[in-house]
């Protein structure tokens, strides 16, 4: 039997380009002698199309394009995922469920078992879970199909669930497994989901075809990365990261094995093409083509113009730079200097006049008080309306350049530096953002070199650094990451080593920085638990305020 897994980039609720693309795929696989092509879970819809869901009319296109699968199913069958509705009047109105159709007709159909309901998932929402486990006879081999989490409980091992799909099916003897995924990317996922598949193959002992889509939705990004396992455990192949692409197996060649063709997961790489795909899908899905931002001669700004730059090309990319008062020579240099390697268009807008405009316009209302973080607000605000004009006047986007750190403990100015229309960096820290601009600079130095050695700086008063305010970033991000991605509390963080007092004060400035996280752009996520869609946190909880 050839298989052939088809690794597609999806957009939700695009119905025609979703089916369009499968049956190009189903059209190569046949005249290229597949017997079998699968796609993801939910392709037809887009993963995760939420509320759509609840419109009948987005279910009914989803069995349109599931019939014209169908359609083309003579001779070659097809696995794909589609919402299906449940015909019980008890439980949710639909199943998450992966079909298998053949010759034009519906071979199997089987529903998605376990619903993860955590982070950025939230499927119980919609879904009712699989009740039956059966597998499907297909050209006289019996096959597992299963969809995403349904592999994640292996021999009851996970305590989020009860059920092992797989186990209620073996007792039917499949002879191979068939997953259709929508795993989202975080840079420790890819090799937590291949311990995960291969401790399924090494309970089974059969052959997995693994499937996941690839591609960007809003914060959202898909990796890729499918997976052809051996019955032994080895990886017979896994198809490459955040890339479109179409690859043919013969089951018999799969169950002997003998290869090991793992992809490297070298961190701050998987970083850098995520981060770009995710602009490239984020502009590309909703039909826009040039972004703006402002370039400030630091290392956030730069490594947010490099990432739009190789994702949207430098005819698309809009630099503005905008020294105030505060702002050292060598600011405007550095920016200059980037600007020029990347070939991208940069304005040098000062901002000293509007801040002083602004400042005598307010001299009554200030009532003397001195210079404080107010005055530091009005000039990121002057830098906001500048870019947003622009924005508005030329069509670009305008991108956030915000990192985690900052957004985390709030250090940044709501309706100033942290207005866009996404935000690239926040779910990076400043520690590794020196990582990644290491990684754009391996090959040649785009970023110049003075804008990564610098002291970081707003320079929104004379000679401030971000050490004034917060403690060094090799201090402050395992303090953060401790309490965010581990979720830690604070006693538990201070049992680790850091100073009570630093400990109580950064996690109070997370907490009651809430508000200003509900208020700005989607968050590209790469990692394990971003500020977003996966943290819901209430704005007015007491907890540690």
């Amino acid at each position: 039997m050839k298989i052939a897994i088809a690794q597609l980039n999806y957009h939700i609720g695009n119905f025609e380009g979703n089916l369009q693309k499968m049956l190009k795929a189903t059209a190569e696989a046949k005249g290229k002698g597949a017997d079998l092509i699968i796609f993801g879970e939910l392709a037809t819809t887009g993963y995760p199309p939420r509320d759509f869901l609840e419109f009948r009319d987005f279910i009914r296109l989803a069995e349109e394009s599931v019939d014209q699968l169908r359609e083309a199913s003579e001779g070659i069958g097809i696995v794909v995922g589609s919402p299906t509705i449940n015909p019980f009047p008890e439980g949710k109105d639909l199943h998450n469920s992966v079909y298998l159709l053949y010759n034009g007709e519906t071979l199997h159909v089987q529903h998605k078992t376990l619903l993860p309901t955590y982070d950025v998932f939230d499927e119980y929402r919609y879904f009712e879970p699989a009740k039956n486990h059966s597998t499907v006879l297909f050209k006289g081999k019996r096959i597992a199909l299963t969809v995403c989490e349904d592999l994640w409980n292996v021999g009851n091992e996970n305590p989020l669930y009860t059920v092992c799909p797989l186990d209620k099916m073996m007792p039917e003897e499949p002879d191979f497994i068939v997953n259709v995924s929508a795993s989202p990317f975080d840079y420790n996922h890819a090799a937590e989901r291949l311990e995960v598949l291969k401790a399924n193959v090494d309970r089974y002992h059969i052959p997995m075809f693994y499937s996941n889509i690839y591609g960007a939705q809003t914060e959202l990004i898909f990796d890729g990365g499918s997976i052809v396992l051996s019955p032994d455990g080895k990886v017979y192949d896994e198809l490459p990261y955040f890339k479109e692409e179409i690859r043919y197996y013969q089951l018999d060649d799969v169950i002997k094995g003998g290869y090991d063709r793992e992809q490297p997961k070298e961190k701050i790489a998987l970083i850098h093409d995520a981060l770009i795909l995710g602009l490239q899908d984020y502009f590309g899905k909703l039909g826009l083509k040039k972004a703006i931002l402002g370039l400030s001669g630091g290392i956030d700004s730069a490594v947010t113009a490099v990432m739009a730059t190789r994702a949207l090309g430098k005819e698309n990319v809009r630099v503005v730079l905008m020294p105030s008062a505060y702002s050292s020579g060598h600011s405007v240099d550095d920016a200059k200097a980037l600007a020029e390697n990347l070939g991208i268009r940069y304005d040098i807008i000062p901002i000293a006049s509007p801040f002083d405009a602004f400042n005598t316009l307010l001299t009554d209302v200030m009532e003397g008080k001195p210079f404080d973080v107010t005055e530091e607000n009005i000039q990121a605000r002057c830098r906001a309306i500048i870019l947003m004009a622009i924005s508005n006047k030329h069509g670009n986007i305008l991108l956030n350049t915000t990192n985690k750190s900052e957004m985390a403990v709030g250090y940044g100015t709501m309706y100033g530096d942290l207005a866009g229309g996404l935000s690239v960096l926040a779910d990076i820290y400043k520690t590794d953002i020196y990582h990644l601009a290491a990684y754009i600079n391996k090959d040649e130095q785009v970023i110049p070199q003075n804008s990564i050695t610098k002291p970081p700086s707003a320079e929104l008063r004379p000679g401030q650094k971000d050490s004034d305010s917060l403690p060094e970033y090799d201090i402050l991000d395992p303090i953060l990451y401790m309490y965010i991605e581990k979720r830690l509390g604070p006693q538990e963080i201070i049992d680790m080593g850091f100073e009570e007092k630093l400990v109580r004060r950064i996690l109070r400035l997370v907490n009651i920085s809430e508000f200003k996280r509900h208020q700005t752009a989607p968050v590209l996520r790469v990692s394990p638990k971003a500020f977003g869609v996966g943290r819901r946190m209430p704005i007015v909880g007491k907890y540690l305020s």
